[in-house]
């Protein structure tokens, strides 16, 4: 099955690259690797707003990482042309807004590793990751990922 088709059986319709909210682009490419900046959690074209551990939980904010990994994956669309070019999501690095005792980071992510390598199956979408707790993000959102791939 194709990516397009596993988006469509999903009923994923990939968004188009957000416009920057600083002095950034959107993604850069050197070589075979697609680096994609951070996008933000959004709900209702809104930052997603929530501090885990103060007043929200992992299973609220799940769903905030895998919105995250829809508008990465609208972004690497757009740096690539076709998803199909995808050999290798490679990295996912998250940022976690978090109260000081707040420690499930990892589980808060797994709503981006999850959605990745059941789009892109087990072989590409299986990617090193880290996530780590921060005091803040910008907007308040709750979330932030970043994503690294590798193209044909």
């Amino acid at each position: 099955m194709t990516v397009a088709a596993r988006l469509q059986s999903l009923g994923i319709v990939l968004p188009p690259v957000a416009t920057p909210a600083a002095a950034y682009v959107p993604f850069v490419q050197t070589g075979k690797l697609v680096f994609i900046s951070g996008h933000i959690a959004r709900q209702n074209g809104k930052a997603w707003v929530g501090q885990l551990g103060l007043n929200m939980t992992t299973e609220q904010a799940k769903p905030a990482a895998r919105a995250i990994a829809i508008d990465l994956m609208g972004t690497l669309q757009a740096a690539v042309g076709d998803l199909q070019n995808v050999r290798r999501i490679v990295k996912v690095l998250s940022l976690v807004n978090s109260a000081p005792t707040y420690t499930e980071q990892h589980l808060v992510t797994n709503g981006c590793s999850e959605l990745l390598a059941e789009v892109f199956g087990p072989e590409v979408g299986a990617h090193a990751r880290s996530a780590f707790g921060v005091a803040q993000l910008p907007m308040g959102a709750c979330v932030e990922i970043e994503l690294i791939a590798e193209v044909a």
